[in-house]
């Protein structure tokens, strides 16, 4: 079965264990910064889909990957998130902008 795509780094020993031969390689860091943005796109539809928890931290964890590779401090990134909320709000209160006029 294909799947090219990046994957845990606990699954190719998970599908040992089960008797399968996994086929697969170390990417470039090119390859990895590519597929490590189709993993976001897969996690994100995925919770699209699902709207649980798990699916969440999925996400969450293609952020802290991309964090490492861009070299993005995780408590800095948490801060501008709260800054932001701060400055423009956050999502809480529901808002629907449904058009503006001059």
């Amino acid at each position: 079965m294909k799947h090219n795509k990046l994957v845990r780094d606990k699954i190719p020993e998970i599908i040992k264990s089960k008797g399968v031969v996994p086929i697969m390689h170390i990417a470039s860091n090119e390859e990895y910064h590519q597929k490590l943005k189709a993993k976001l796109q897969e996690e994100f539809d995925e919770f699209l889909e699902d709207n649980n928890e798990e699916e969440l931290a999925d996400i969450l964890e293609v952020i802290y990957a991309l964090c490492d590779l861009y070299n993005f401090d995780k408590e800095k990134l948490e801060q501008l998130r709260k800054d932001k909320a701060e400055k423009r709000g956050g999502f809480k209160d529901k808002i629907i902008l449904d058009e503006t006029k001059e």
